[in-house]
């Protein structure tokens, strides 16, 4: 069997969640060494369609960094790790609901949009702070270019439809106990 012929064999075994980290993966690896520098995790991760936290993207860092080559992650550890973060649904951008029910939270007035001094100062003070590269590509999309204001339900759908990947479509929904979900909404549980 060639070397091309047991590759093929291999990647035909494996699932498409995993097809997709590879390739994800394989985007950043530059040298074809199976090894990313660090750095590029969390790219490669919100390239998947995931949403990290920087606290996040740490904890991963801790738990695929190579140990013997500072600085680099290998595929084979990174695979396994962001497959199962993916399977345990971890990581999930917010829904359009809750993104929403957000924007109208901040829209004490209930104009349908907020100011882009407004959104930015709260980007970047509350939370988890943008940095300046991150708030200026979500304005770039979120900044209406006639009236300068966020209109928030439609930079929502604006987020929905150019969505790069649904990762977490290529994983079978989780199994629901009927009885146990009865016995939660009766108050039972």
């Amino acid at each position: 069997m060639t070397t091309q012929m047991a590759q093929e064999s291999f990647t035909d075994t494996l699932s498409d969640l995993d097809k997709k980290i590879i390739e994800a993966f394989l985007v950043f690896d530059h040298a074809s060494s199976n090894t990313v520098d660090v750095r590029e995790v969390g790219t490669i991760i919100r390239s998947l369609g995931c949403c990290p936290s920087e606290a996040e993207i740490q904890e991963i860092l801790v738990a695929v960094e190579d140990e013997e080559t500072s600085g680099s992650v290998h595929l084979d550890r990174f695979l396994p790790t962001v497959s199962h973060i993916i399977q345990e649904r971890r990581l999930q951008p917010a829904l359009p609901e809750k993104l929403l029910k957000a924007f109208l939270t901040l829209d004490r007035d209930g104009k349908g949009y907020l100011t882009k001094e407004f959104l930015s100062k709260i980007m970047m003070e509350e939370g988890e702070p943008f940095t300046q590269e991150e708030l200026d590509e979500m304005m770039a999309v979120a900044v209406d270019s006639e009236t300068g204001h966020i209109p928030y339900e439609y930079y929502i759908n604006q987020l929905m439809v150019n969505r790069v990947v649904d990762i977490y479509s290529l994983i079978p929904p989780p199994k629901v106990d009927t009885k146990k979900r009865a016995f939660q909404t009766l108050g039972m549980l």
